[in-house]
């Protein structure tokens, strides 16, 4: 397999995230959730507006995993006041690591999650947490390997739909 990048996502970027955030997003979770809620959550979580915010938010970064100049995955980080739940100076949320389905199982999520320790560790943070629908169970034996424990659990609203994610953290 060819050589897999990651760089930066910036806001000249925004219409490859929006793309890429819809297109992994409905092939991770539309088989198992109803149409509308599918399509509410997409047009509001990626609009064009939301991703330029989340773009410009100085606690907030984009990754993308590239192949032959094709974007094929992505990595979402916060920090500080932009992580959804816990708002901890020394943690850094993986709000999202999200890779096509073609790629699944060739390491590329791997590399986006080793991006993450790489930005967590070089802001010096003591841990890394993130949330994880509980019938996602492919993403969270990922984690699992990856030596996260789960903590909590919150609720995750897909369109009118309330679902439990698994909270987990990796302490550094």
């Amino acid at each position: 397999m060819e050589t897999i990048g990651i760089r930066k996502a910036d806001i000249a970027d925004i219409d490859r995230l929006q793309h890429i955030s819809r297109l992994t997003f409905s092939q991770a979770f539309a088989a198992d959730n109803a149409e509308e809620n599918m399509q509410a959550y997409l047009q509001e979580a990626f609009s064009t507006e939301k991703l330029a915010a989340e773009l410009r938010d100085p606690c907030s970064v984009f990754y993308f995993a590239i192949r032959n100049n094709d974007i094929i995955g992505y990595l979402k980080l916060n920090f500080g006041p932009s992580q959804t739940d816990i708002k901890d100076d020394t943690a850094l949320e993986i709000e999202r690591i999200y890779v096509l389905a073609e790629f699944h199982g060739k390491k590329v999520g791997q590399l986006l999650f080793e991006k993450a320790l790489e930005v967590a560790l070089q802001r010096g943070a003591r841990y890394i947490w993130l949330g994880v629908w509980e019938h996602n169970h492919k993403a969270i034996a990922f984690y699992s390997k990856n030596g996260f424990l789960p903590f909590d659990e919150h609720i995750f609203l897909l369109g009118t739909d309330p679902q439990t994610d698994i909270m987990m953290r990796r302490d550094l």
